[in-house]
């Protein structure tokens, strides 16, 4: 009995590892793409006033929102590949990373007064936009291929090219204006490297991906970064200099809750396309988990987590640490969803996350007050709503 089921154990412990290594190094990866991401900030705390503190996380805003698309595209490729095969990914890619970095370039005669933001601000912004996008082909391709290791690998480049300039520069003490112009050059790196590390050898045998699958997951990828962001932008504009900077930090720690728990959709991603429920309750238990922690971590050290984030002028706000973190473990749980209805092809795949927004921007412009408690918790509100409404979509869907 024990020599017949020796031969069956050893696959299954073979493929567990290969899932634990997988998962490992994607986990590494989003979180050197994380603290990267959290660094600058953190540094920025400590080397800017608080006007220019806000502006660089208003510019990080702009340049994340303006970069949802790289990550909708990396979606639908990694859909399309995982159900249908290789296809061709050049005009697709290409026609996603123009449109984004124009569309920054064109509004930003409107996002210079409304943001009270220098327009060459702007301008650089849009300039690192398009690589950055761009990147989302070869690490769709990977991730559909389920090549995890490589695609770890990938998430690494693409962390140090979005962030390395801007990190170097604010450590030396060059100011915001250099700082944005040598993280704008610094990732032009990013599609050449992802170009040799992404190479594969297999042909173009499926159906090219169309238009309306990356329109798809650019537009739920998008909802969600907007919700996401949606409050920074707001602080900035109804909040004084001081209050909007303080609110950025805050905001650290409410990112921080929304990607610790990346690696998990990263991995279930092609089994969801594929059908798989038992990936989606999986995926959706760990990353509760993980909001879960990292809530209660807040609440008992509130302070130290603002002090960490932005230093010793912020520990005051520790009582809002909470607030923050549930804010994010809630729309890590709405991306979780998001991804299983791209990858499912529901119709109108974002529509919870819209609803969200528009709920978001009305209660904190006209019903909650101007101040730093009003924003956040029309915030944790906005989270809430989406969540529900996402997972009432899932359950009408069983």
């Amino acid at each position: 009995m024990t020599a017949l089921t020796r031969p069956e154990a050893a696959p299954a412990s073979s493929t567990g590892r290969r899932i634990a290594a997988a998962g490992a190094a994607v986990a590494i990866a989003g979180a050197l793409t994380n603290a990267l991401g959290y660094l600058v900030p953190v540094i920025g705390a400590r080397q800017l006033t608080s006007a220019d503190l806000s502006a660089l996380a208003t510019v990080l805003g702009l340049t994340a929102i303006a970069s949802v698309p790289g990550l909708g595209l990396q979606i639908a490729i990694a859909v399309h590949r995982a159900r249908n095969g290789a296809a061709s990914t050049n005009k697709i890619s290409i026609a996603t990373a123009v449109v984004s970095a124009g569309a920054l370039a064109v509004l930003a005669p409107l996002l210079v007064p409304v943001l009270d933001l220098p327009a060459h601000y702007t301008l650089l912004a849009a300039l690192a936009t398009l690589p950055t996008v761009l990147a989302g082909r070869w690490l769709g391709e990977l991730q559909g291929d389920q090549r995890f290791l490589r695609l770890a690998l990938g998430m690494a480049v693409l962390a140090v090219g979005r962030y390395g300039g801007l990190i170097v520069g604010l450590v030396a003490g060059a100011g915001l204006t250099a700082s944005l112009i040598g993280s704008a050059a610094l990732s032009w790196l990013i599609p050449p490297s992802l170009a040799v590390l992404g190479r594969s050898r297999k042909a173009h045998v499926a159906d090219a991906i169309r238009g309306r699958e990356v329109l798809t997951a650019c537009s739920a990828t998008l909802a969600m970064l907007v919700a996401s962001y949606a409050d920074l932008l707001l602080a900035r504009h109804l909040l004084t200099a001081d209050a909007s900077g303080a609110y950025s930090v805050g905001t650290v720690l409410t990112k921080g809750a929304l990607w610790a728990p990346q690696v998990v959709t990263v991995l279930a991603l092609p089994r969801l396309a594929q059908g798989s429920r038992r990936a989606l309750r999986t995926a959706l238990l760990l990353v509760a988990a993980s909001g879960a922690v990292l809530v209660a971590a807040s609440a008992l050290a509130g302070g130290f987590a603002f002090a960490l984030a932005g230093g010793d002028d912020y520990t005051h706000l520790g009582r809002y640490a909470p607030v923050f973190a549930a804010t994010g473990a809630l729309y890590a749980l709405v991306f979780v969803l998001l991804n299983d209805r791209v990858a499912t092809a529901t119709k109108w795949a974002s529509a919870p996350v819209w609803v969200a927004v528009v709920a978001l921007l009305v209660v904190a412009e006209f019903i909650a007050p101007h101040t730093l408690a009003g924003v956040m918790w029309s915030a944790l509100g906005a989270a809430a709503v989406a969540l529900a409404l996402s997972a009432a979509g899932r359950l009408r869907r069983r």
